[in-house]
């Protein structure tokens, strides 16, 4: 643990603030992001520039760190040619670029937090598909693709797993098998739209999975925009009665033809209080969202 208070007592006490998109601060600093792997290649062919995402995050005022490891898998690792030990490697090292930056974090000394970011099946695809779901896949095969990457980040010692940008049940479910027995408590984190996950299913029925899970620490929503999380934040809330985490684009939409983000930011601070007043207690961004937002954020929090 980064710290003598764990993360979980600290969410008992009020909100805490995460970052915010880690792929948009590495892109504002001038590294191409074309790449199957993502803001994952950079663990291997630049991790300083990793750390220094982080940092700018811890800078603006996040409490907890979401590693680059969404897109990091072995698989997709193999694709480049990196074998399996070194890809449990960058991995690893994912975690530590994390700690690095917590630890360079200028400023009085407070709790900060690392979470290992664990994107879902179709991540590792890079074909849009962890926006759909449904992959035809049962939970039994998509438990063996996670078990092993967890185990991998749990032994690097996160404070948190953060199971994220999940679009359906049947991967949240294999994900909560996947997570027994790690000794690092996760949240849970679903990728929705209209009141439903991406696969269609119920929100009530998607958090209702992780409400007796007591691996799991919080329940919520990313990689939405700030309208969905609205509605979804109350949902988990009465659902699960846990701690929600929530961290939502920035509003514009993903042009997926044109490569392009298109549409007007529709995030803004003052939704926070509403999220925090409804259950939200881990609050942050995804993508889109930079440091300039995360120091609303906490300055909002903060003040209230």
């Amino acid at each position: 643990m980064s710290t003598t208070e764990s993360l979980a007592a600290a969410l008992a006490e009020g909100p805490v603030v995460l970052d915010g998109g880690m792929s948009n601060q590495l892109a504002a600093a001038g590294h191409d992001l074309s790449d199957e792997l993502w803001s994952a290649r950079l663990l291997a062919d630049e991790p300083e520039a990793v750390t220094a995402a982080h940092l700018a995050y811890f800078e603006a005022g996040a409490d907890v760190a979401i590693t680059a490891s969404y897109q990091a898998t072995f698989e997709g690792f193999a694709r480049r040619g990196i074998g399996r030990e070194r890809g449990a490697e960058l991995l690893a090292l994912s975690v530590e670029c994390a700690r690095t930056a917590a630890r360079r974090a200028p400023g009085p000394r407070r709790p900060r937090w690392v979470a290992a970011s664990v994107g879902p099946y179709g991540a590792m695809l890079a074909d849009g598909s962890e926006y759909r779901g449904r992959y035809g896949l049962p939970v039994a095969e998509l438990e063996r693709f996670h078990r092993p990457r967890l185990e991998v980040l749990a032994s690097a010692a996160p404070d948190v797993l953060a199971l994220e940008t999940i679009p359906d049940t049947d991967e949240a479910e294999a994900l909560l098998r996947a997570v027994r027995g790690l000794g690092v408590p996760a949240w849970l984190s679903y990728s929705a739209a209209g009141g439903r996950t991406r696969a269609g299913q119920p929100l009530e029925d998607a958090f209702a999975l992780a409400a007796r899970a007591d691996e799991v620490i919080a329940v919520g929503v990313n990689c939405c925009t700030p309208q969905d999380a609205d509605h979804a934040v109350a949902v988990a809330a009465r659902v699960t009665g846990k701690p929600v985490v929530v961290y939502p684009n920035s509003g514009e939409q993903w042009d997926a033809r044109a490569r392009a983000w298109t549409g007007e930011p529709t995030f803004s601070a003052s939704r926070v209080t509403g999220w925090r007043d409804a259950g939200a207690r881990l609050i942050g961004g995804c993508c889109r969202v930079g440091p300039d937002t995360i120091t609303s954020i906490a300055e909002t929090l903060r003040a209230a």
